[in-house]
């Protein structure tokens, strides 16, 4: 199954190869990105270069309208998505619970869950049989942060991830009779541009492969889950994580 595509946080990190790596596979991408237009652009202009069609929409998923907006672009631009991978969130600021402000952690839940689960509620009104739609794929981006528990820096980060896991496991029972697949995909510590500076160095030596991921390797698996290879695969996370 392909056909029109749309990612989150789509010029930057695993987005970006999301996007790329989805081109070649036959979908044409809608890239959506907060604030770095001209990374987004480039992205774009790399998928049509691969033969696909890609526009670039600026949204902030952590408000309603502008989930809504970025829907309603992509369906009249490119057309309805049959996928769509959640991959914009925060990581940053990485910080003990004692330590972080209300207004901050207000923010980072409004992006990493409640942007996600708005971005979800728009692909099923357009994917859904029950909606008129002829199914679709979710993926959304977890973290194995949401397990592991981040202590001591990302409790915060670790527990909005885990609600990406709930939200997941919920949705797929609540739409697999509408021809609509939701998984997640946990990845470990990967070398993308949230990681604050040093922290690749630092922690690459602890980990079982004694190496961190690539956002290469997270892409694989999330446009395989896209794919009709995984037709029966939904209420699944995914860990990517180098056996951490």
């Amino acid at each position: 199954m392909v056909g029109v595509l749309l990612v989150t946080g789509g010029g930057r990190g695993i987005g970006a190869k999301t996007s790329l790596k989805a081109a070649t596979a036959g979908w044409d991408v809608c890239i959506s990105y907060q604030s770095n237009d001209a990374s987004a652009a480039d992205i774009a202009k790399q998928v049509e270069a691969a033969g696909r069609r890609a526009i670039t929409v600026q949204a902030d998923i952590a408000h309603e309208a502008s989930v809504v907006n970025l829907f309603e672009t992509c369906e009249r631009m490119l057309g309805a998505p049959i996928g769509l991978v959640n991959s914009a969130g925060v990581f940053r600021p990485l910080s003990r619970i004692d330590e972080i402000d209300g207004k901050t952690l207000t923010q980072h839940m409004m992006i990493n869950v409640v942007g996600n689960i708005l971005c979800a509620r728009e692909a099923v009104k357009r994917m859904s049989t029950a909606h008129g739609g002829k199914g679709g794929v979710i993926v959304n981006l977890s973290s194995r942060t949401s397990e592991l528990g981040g202590a001591g820096s990302s409790v915060h980060y670790g527990a909005s991830k885990a609600a990406i896991n709930t939200f997941t496991i919920g949705l797929a029972q609540e739409v697999a009779a509408e021809g609509v697949r939701v998984c997640a995909v946990s990845p470990g510590v990967i070398d993308t541009e949230m990681q604050p500076e040093g922290r690749i160095e630092t922690i690459a030596p602890t980990l079982p492969m004694r190496r961190v991921g690539k956002p290469d390797e997270v892409a694989n698996v999330i446009v395989w889950l896209l794919s009709e290879e995984a037709s029966y695969v939904s209420g699944t996370i995914i860990n990517v994580s180098g056996a951490r």
